[in-house]
C-alpha cells in the first residue's frame, strides 16, 4: 500500500485574491489530521490540525462564530 498524497483544495470563497488557505482533507480518515498551507507557498510550511479541531473550525465558520473578526 503506499501512501496517500496530500490533494490540496482552496475554497470558491477565496475570490482568487491570493490570500488563501489550503487544506488537504483527503488525508483525514486515515491520518486523523487535516493539513493546511499557505497557498502562495505551497512548500512552505503545513500546519496538522487534528480532525476534531477542524470540525470545530468549520462548525464555528459556518455558525457564524468568527462574523466579528
Amino acid at each position: 500500500m503506499t501512501p496517500e498524497s496530500a490533494c490540496w483544495f482552496t475554497s470558491s470563497y477565496s475570490n482568487n485574491g491570493g490570500d488563501c488557505i489550503e487544506v488537504a482533507v483527503n488525508l483525514a480518515a486515515a491520518r486523523g489530521i487535516v493539513p493546511v498551507r499557505d497557498s502562495k507557498v505551497v512548500g512552505g510550511p503545513v500546519v496538522a490540525v487534528p480532525v476534531t479541531a477542524f470540525a470545530a473550525f468549520v462548525a464555528g465558520v459556518r455558525g457564524g462564530t468568527f462574523d466579528a473578526v
